[in-house]
């Protein structure tokens, strides 16, 4: 399975040229073994969205990446049962016949992977109603701002965090380049080409709840 056109992805290009902002991440991180997941709690974060390929698997792998293993299992412990989520702009999207992967996915790494058509980053609305969905005893109404979207693309996990009201944390380092998707590996060179350009010009975060990172 590769990702197919992302119609979302295009449209908010006109949207990230009028604020650069938005490709920003609140937190940069090598990668998953490096988010400090206790104070993310203490400032307010109640929900972690994950991206899947190179974030938290090779690409289109079912399993995670063997050493993040015991990062995964702090993070499951400070953020059990449904206040976990995976986005993927592969398993559970329309590219993923019969929603195939979804299901491997959620079964090697234990946690829901969500049902999509609209790609990041826009599927803001449906991550909420999934968050929400998931709850043990109840659906409730999710607060955007207690939510932290954690991925290795600017332009779809981090826009996807800043047009939402979310935080943005950024992992730099990809889990493998082989297999990966070639048009997501040439636009991920350009945005970090991209986002060293806009630090340096002092261009920040769109603010967060938590104070981490922002104006």
């Amino acid at each position: 399975m590769v990702q197919w056109f992302n119609s979302a992805g295009v449209r908010s290009v006109w949207q990230v040229v009028r604020q650069p902002g938005l490709l920003m991440p609140h937190m940069a991180v090598a990668d998953i073994r490096s988010i400090p997941y206790e104070e993310l709690r203490a400032r307010g974060i109640r929900y972690l969205v994950f991206d899947k390929d190179n974030c938290l698997t090779a690409p289109y792998a079912d399993h995670l990446h063997p050493p993040f293993a015991d990062a995964w299992h702090r993070c499951r412990t400070l953020f059990p049962g449904s206040h976990v989520l995976i986005v993927s702009n592969s398993a559970g999207t329309a590219d993923d016949r019969d929603r195939w992967a979804a299901t491997q996915v959620e079964a090697a790494l234990g946690v829901p992977v969500l049902r999509h058509r609209k790609k990041k980053p826009g599927c803001g609305d449906d991550v909420l109603a999934a968050l929400g969905a998931m709850d043990d005893i109840t659906p409730r109404s999710i607060d955007p701002r207690h939510v932290a979207v954690v991925g290795d693309r600017l332009a779809t996990d981090v826009v996807l965090a800043n047009t939402n009201a979310m935080l943005a944390i950024w992992t730099t380092d990809i889990v493998s380049a082989a297999g990966d998707n070639a048009v997501a590996s040439v636009a991920r060179r350009i945005e970090h080409s991209l986002y060293g350009a806009l630090k340096r010009r002092g261009v920040r975060p769109p603010s967060h709840a938590s104070g981490i990172g922002g104006r």
